[in-house]
C-alpha cells in the first residue's frame, strides 16, 4: 500500500490503482469501451459504455477481490478467506479464491438471486445463508473467520478492494484517450462506494475537470444524500428495490472521504427506470445487464445526467440477473 494522500488524507491514490492493474494483468478481463450510434442519437451526445458484465464472474467485483486475495500472506492464505455479499462480491471472491487455490466461505442473504448463489457455489466456495432482516452478516462472517483463522474480504470498505475496482477507471481513461475522447462525465452504479471511489481516483488523476457521479436506487441513495450533506448518512428502513447489488445501509467509512473529495454528486433512479434501461441494453445494445448494473445507464437515458453535447462514460457494473427478473424487466421496459 502506498503512502496516504496527504492533501486529502485518503486511503488510496492513483499509484495504488496502477499497482492493482499490474496484479490483475492476465487474470481480469480488460473490458472494452463501446459506443452505439442509436444511443448517441437518443441522448444527443457521445456515450462510452464500459460493460463490466463481460468481466470474469459477471461483474467488476472480481477486480477488487483478486487484488485483495493476491496480497495475502502465506499465513493468511492457509486459513482461507471469508466474505459477505448479496451476490456479485460473493462470486468475485469465490472466483479469485479458486484461481489462487484458497478456501472461501461466503455469507449470503437467503433472498439473494438464486443465480448468484448457484454461481458462487459453482466456483467452489462454501455458502452460508442468513436472514438479512434479523441477522448480521458481519457477525456471522467474523465468527467463521475466527473459527477457521480466515482473512476477511469486505465488499467495499477496504483499500485493496477500492484500488482493484479503480482499474475500471484506469481502463476508461486509457481507452477514451485511444478514441481521442475526454469524458465530460463518468457515472457508475454505487452501493458502498468501492467502485466509484476507485474510478474517481484514476479518472481525476488524468482528467481533473471530468465530473464523476454515483448512481443509486431511489430509497437507497445514501451516497447522494451524504455528498449533499457533507457527512455520512444512512438509509431509512422500509424501502425495497430490484437493485439487490446496490442496497448497502450507508457509505463506507473509507470510501466516503474519497467520494466527498472527488465526486460531483449522486443521482437516484427508480426501479421502473432501471427496468427500462435493462430492456434498452438488451434490445439496442445487445447486452444483458442486471438491475443494479443498469443504474448508471438509467440516469443517462432519463436525462438525470444530461448527455446532450457531452461525452459521458457509463459503467454497466454487472450482468448476473435471474431469468424471471430479466423477463420482468423486458416486459416492463
Amino acid at each position: 500500500m502506498s503512502a496516504t494522500n496527504s492533501a486529502a488524507n485518503l486511503v488510496i491514490d492513483y499509484q495504488d490503482v496502477v499497482e492493482a492493474a499490474r496484479r490483475l494483468n492476465g487474470y481480469a478481463v480488460r473490458t472494452p469501451l463501446l459506443e452505439n450510434a442509436l444511443l448517441n442519437e437518443r441522448v444527443g451526445g457521445r456515450v462510452l459504455l464500459k460493460p463490466e458484465v463481460l468481466q470474469r464472474s459477471g461483474s467488476f467485483k472480481f477486480r477488487g477481490a483478486f487484488n485483495r486475495l493476491s496480497q495475502l500472506s502465506e499465513e493468511e492464505r492457509r486459513g482461507g478467506v471469508v466474505a459477505w455479499s448479496s451476490g456479485n462480491h460473493a462470486q468475485g471472491v469465490a472466483a479469485a479464491a479458486a484461481i489462487l487455490g484458497l478456501r472461501a466461505a461466503i455469507v449470503m442473504p437467503k433472498d439473494a438471486p438464486a443465480l448468484k448463489i448457484a454461481n458462487t457455489r459453482g466456483y467452489g466456495a462454501d455458502v452460508v445463508l442468513y436472514d438479512r432482516w434479523t441477522e448480521s452478516r458481519e457477525d456471522i462472517a467474523k465468527s467463521i473467520a475466527e473459527e477457521r483463522g480466515s482473512a476477511t474480504v469486505p465488499p467495499f470498505d477496504h483499500p485493496q478492494i477500492m484500488a482493484g475496482q479503480g482499474t475500471v477507471g484506469l481502463e476508461i481513461v486509457e481507452q477514451a484517450q485511444a478514441l481521442g475522447a475526454v469524458p465530460d462525465d463518468v457515472i457508475a452504479p454505487c452501493s458502498g462506494g468501492g467502485l466509484v471511489s476507485g474510478i474517481a481516483t484514476a479518472v481525476k488523476h488524468f482528467f481533473p475537470d471530468t465530473r464523476v457521479w454515483s448512481a443509486e436506487p431511489a430509497g437507497f441513495d445514501d451516497v447522494a444524500r451524504s455528498l449533499a450533506k457533507g457527512e455520512r448518512v444512512g438509509n431509512e428502513a422500509g424501502h425495497a428495490s430490484i437493485c439487490d447489488a446496490l442496497m448497502s445501509a450507508a457509505p463506507g467509512a473509507l470510501t466516503f472521504p474519497v467520494m466527498k473529495e472527488t465526486l460531483a454528486g449522486g443521482l437516484a433512479v427508480t426501479d421502473a427506470e432501471v427496468q427500462e434501461a435493462m430492456a434498452y441494453a438488451f434490445t439496442v445494445l445487445k447486452l444483458v445487464v442486471e438491475p443494479g448494473g443498469a443504474a448508471a445507464l438509467a440516469a443517462v437515458l432519463t436525462g438525470k445526467l444530461p448527455a446532450r453535447g457531452r461525452t459521458v462514460a457509463v459503467v454497466l457494473s454487472g450482468g448476473n440477473v435471474d431469468p424471471d427478473t430479466f423477463v420482468d424487466a423486458l416486459k416492463a421496459g
